[in-house]
């Protein structure tokens, strides 16, 4: 766990988990603030992929296994008609990031992937945020079935269908 401090993160096989946890040579980083400095500065890398970049001598390549955000708690007025439509957002719903910042649910953008694992766009439609399992929890209970299968969210009176991936 050595390579996973401040001054040698460029010596460590970085990795965020598709579980919303960071790994340092496989090995799960379990300080805290370690790992939200991690967070709050990854970005996209010049080239494809991203980076924990701190500045010319302290930036390392991460390996992202899923997504680089995670919803990790959904709140607001969930049950409000709160007159959403599909360029804004439900606003009923508040979602907060693995980077502790929140943000309306695109809802619009939900989409249901393998193993029923929930996604949205986040950060203005430019990334893909995955559903940690309570992330999900909170917003299963304004999922309905349709008549034909598939999956909608409703909030206040508006529906979003969930595309399927």
């Amino acid at each position: 766990m050595a390579g996973a401090g401040f001054f040698s993160i460029h010596a460590a096989k970085l990795k965020f988990g598709s579980d919303g946890r960071w790994y340092a040579d496989d090995e799960p980083v379990t300080h805290a603030r370690l790992a939200r400095f991690f967070t709050r500065h990854l970005r996209r890398s010049a080239s494809e992929g991203y980076e924990i970049w701190v500045d010319e001598r302290y930036h390392a390549g991460v390996e992202i296994e899923d997504t680089a955000y995670v919803v990790t708690a959904v709140s607001g007025d969930l049950s409000a008609d709160t007159g959403a439509s599909l360029t804004d957002g439900c606003r009923g719903f508040i979602i907060r990031l693995n980077d502790d910042t929140t943000e309306p649910l695109a809802a619009d953008t939900l989409e249901v992937g393998t193993a029923n694992v929930l996604y949205c766009c986040v950060k203005g439609g430019t990334e893909r945020a995955r559903f940690l399992r309570p992330a999900y929890y909170d917003l299963a209970q304004f999922i309905e079935e349709t008549a034909g299968g598939r999956f909608q969210l409703r909030c206040g009176t508006a529906t979003y269908t969930i595309a399927q991936l």
